[in-house]
C-alpha cells in the first residue's frame, strides 16, 4: 500500500464522488474505482456499500478513513517540515474564489506572489459562494477566498479586510451628479441585485431593509460582471464593492458615488478546512494577502 492510496481514498470519502476524488489527484476516475478495489483486495475487507445509491462506507471502510487521514496528514506534515528546514516554497497551491475577488482583488497580489516564489503553481478557479465552501471542505482545493464568511467549527478563517461598497449608476443618472448619497435616496429606485443566496445580496439587503429603504428589484445575477454590465445599459442601480468597478469608473462608463449616512463594508477572508497541514507556499500565499491587507 502507498501514500497515494490512502490519500485518494480519503479525497473520496470527503467528497463521496469519484469524479471529484479523480479531480484532485490528477487521475482518471477508473484510477480512482481501481485504487478502491486494491485496497479492498490487499485489506480483504469490503470498504464502501456499492449496492446503495447514497455514498456509505462499511464499518471497515470507516475504520480505514479514519487511519487514513492521520497516515496522509503525517506524511504532507514530514514534507512540509522538510521544505522549511531547507527553505524551499514550492509546489502547487489551489484556490478557489468568488468572481468578485478572483477578477479585481486578486490579480496583482498573485502576480506579487509569482514573482517572489516562480516554483509555486497557483491554480485558481473562479465559483459561487456555496460551490467555494463545498471545494475547501471536500479537499477539492486547498485555499478559498470569500466575502462575508460563513461560521463553520470545520473551517480556520483568516480575516483580511473590509472593502468599502458604493452605489452604482449610469453617468446620465441623476444621482451620479451627486458627491455623496443618502440611503434614502434609494427609495423606490430600480435595482439590480445579486442572487437572493449570494453573501453580498444578503448583508446588502439587511442594510436596506434597516433603513427602511424599498427598493424595486428588477434583475438578480449571480456575478459581478453582469451587474455591472445591467447598470451600463440604465437598468438600474446596485450596490457593490468599489474597488470592482474602477476601470469602468475611469472610462466613465460607470459612475460611483460614496453614502453619506452608512458606511457599508464587505469583509474579505481566507478560508481552508481546519486540521489543514499547510506547505510553506501556501503560508507565504495567505501571509502575502494578509500583508496586502
Amino acid at each position: 500500500m502507498q501514500i497515494q492510496s490512502f490519500k485518494i481514498f480519503c479525497d473520496l470519502v470527503e467528497t463521496e464522488s469519484f469524479t471529484k476524488a479523480a479531480q484532485i489527484s490528477g487521475v482518471t476516475q477508473s484510477a480512482v474505482s481501481q485504487q478502491v478495489s486494491s485496497l479492498e483486495r490487499q485489506l480483504k475487507s469490503l470498504l464502501i456499500e456499492r449496492s446503495k445509491k447514497k455514498f456509505r462506507l462499511t464499518r471497515e471502510g470507516e475504520l480505514l478513513y479514519e487511519h487514513s487521514k492521520l497516515i496522509v496528514s503525517t506524511h504532507d506534515s514530514l514534507l512540509h517540515r522538510l521544505q522549511e528546514v531547507k527553505d524551499i516554497v514550492s509546489g502547487t497551491i489551489r484556490v478557489a474564489t468568488i468572481y468578485s475577488i478572483g477578477l479585481h482583488d486578486l490579480p496583482p497580489y498573485l502576480k506579487r506572489f509569482l514573482r517572489s516564489y516562480p516554483t509555486v503553481n497557483v491554480h485558481v478557479e473562479y465559483q459561487r459562494a456555496n460551490q467555494v465552501y463545498d471545494d475547501v471542505l471536500g479537499n477539492v482545493v486547498d485555499l478559498g477566498l470569500v466575502a462575508y464568511p460563513n461560521k463553520d467549527n470545520r473551517l480556520q478563517v483568516v480575516p483580511l479586510r473590509e472593502e468599502p461598497m458604493v452605489l452604482i449608476c449610469h453617468p446620465k443618472h441623476p444621482l451620479a451628479k451627486l458627491k455623496t448619497v443618502k440611503l434614502a435616496q434609494l427609495d423606490t429606485q430600480k435595482f439590480i441585485g445579486f442572487e437572493p443566496d449570494i453573501p453580498t445580496r444578503k448583508a446588502v439587503d439587511k442594510v436596506l431593509r434597516d433603513a427602511g429603504v424599498s427598493v424595486r428589484v428588477v434583475m438578480e445575477f449571480d456575478n459581478i460582471e453582469t451587474v455591472k454590465r445591467a447598470v451600463e445599459i440604465e437598468a438600474g442601480v446596485s450596490i457593490v464593492p468599489a474597488g470592482t468597478v474602477a476601470g469602468e469608473v475611469t472610462k466613465q462608463t460607470l459612475a460611483a458615488v460614496p453614502f453619506a449616512d452608512v458606511s457599508i463594508g464587505r469583509p474579505l477572508a481566507v478560508i481552508y478546512k481546519k486540521n489543514k497541514v499547510l506547505s510553506p507556499a501556501m503560508k507565504q500565499f495567505i501571509a502575502l494577502l494578509k500583508e496586502a491587507a
